[in-house]
């Protein structure tokens, strides 16, 4: 793992001893906005836009979903780079279509040759100005939600203005406590802030967990971008996180609500075809050497996914 220091790559860690061995991750560099509007400079067009994502990154793997479940498929080209993320950070598995470039770090440096910080994934890239428009996921998502309805006819909105407090409310949970919450276990350097981080991220499963027994969702009777965001986690959580990153107090599986709930997430359609466990443990396993310097990948765990997830709702309680 690296990064870009005015355009040249370094293979450096993350600085966990200026953090008393807490991982703190770093802010995305590109945050500009596709917007629906003549004055914009990123407007909604088919073929425009290119997506670059890994199937093992949960954060990549919001857009995916919201790629498919706004119908964005036809308009927005996607290149899938390779699990491994080495030396020189992610690669791809084929020459990317646009440059024929073999590191997504080159993708960096064509949008901002001095650009310095961490080359992560998703990246929306825009063919017309020869740029990055956004590497952050939780905006790629809100844009991929509203700012192309008029394009493909999907009106469907997972950030209904009536939810958003419970929205947002339920993304700062989410997001501190088990989104980079695991990362913030598997990463940590020091005993007191794996434990920490392993503490905040059990309160959070356990409190979703008991909002589930009463809600379908966590804002309510209705799927919104709250869910997508830790659906991603969640569907990772058992084949990596227990074991690659130390997160061994409970599964999903051991959860009553969280893992009928992770199916029903699951079994949306569309959904199932952005989730590669393949890549997943690939990536993690392999790519992670300084946790597991042996790159060997566990063969199990078998997930049951595919099966019933009827719930029952304590809404008498």
């Amino acid at each position: 793992m690296g990064r870009l220091v005015k355009g040249v790559w370094r293979e450096e860690w993350y600085d966990t001893e200026a953090s008393n061995g807490e991982f703190i991750r770093e802010d995305a560099g590109f945050r500009d906005w596709i917007k629906n509007e003549p004055s914009a400079r990123f407007q909604p067009e088919s073929g425009r836009y290119h997506l670059y994502v890994s199937l093992a990154c949960p954060w990549a793997h919001r857009t995916l979903i919201f790629r498919e479940l706004k119908d964005l498929t036809t308009h927005i080209e996607v290149t899938v780079v390779s699990p491994d993320m080495l030396t020189e950070g992610w690669e791809m598995s084929l020459p990317d279509p646009l440059f024929g470039f073999t590191r997504m770090h080159q993708i960096y440096t064509q949008a901002k040759p001095d650009y310095t910080g961490r080359v992560t994934v998703p990246v929306l890239w825009d063919k017309k100005h020869n740029t990055i428009v956004s590497n952050e996921s939780s905006e790629i998502i809100r844009m991929f939600n509203s700012e192309f309805n008029e394009l493909t006819g999907n009106h469907d909105d997972y950030y209904p203005e009536k939810l958003r407090n419970d929205i947002e409310h339920w993304n700062n949970i989410v997001y501190e406590n088990i989104n980079n919450g695991v990362y913030r276990c598997g990463f940590a350097t020091s005993q007191k802030a794996y434990e920490k981080a392993f503490e905040d991220l059990f309160s959070a499963l356990d409190q979703v967990d008991a909002h589930l027994a009463k809600n379908r969702y966590l804002a309510g009777f209705e799927i919104t971008e709250a869910d997508w965001r830790l659906f991603t986690t969640l569907v990772r959580f058992d084949a990596v996180y227990v074991g690659h990153f130390k997160c061994n107090k409970k599964r999903i599986a051991d959860y009553s609500n969280l893992q009928g709930y992770l199916k029903e997430l699951y079994q949306v359609s569309g959904v199932r075809e952005t989730t590669d466990f393949d890549h997943i443990k690939r990536h993690y396993y392999y790519s992670h050497t300084g946790i597991n310097p042996t790159q060997i990948i566990p063969k199990g765990p078998d997930l049951d996914l595919n099966s019933s997830h009827q719930r029952v709702l304590s809404l008498n309680d």
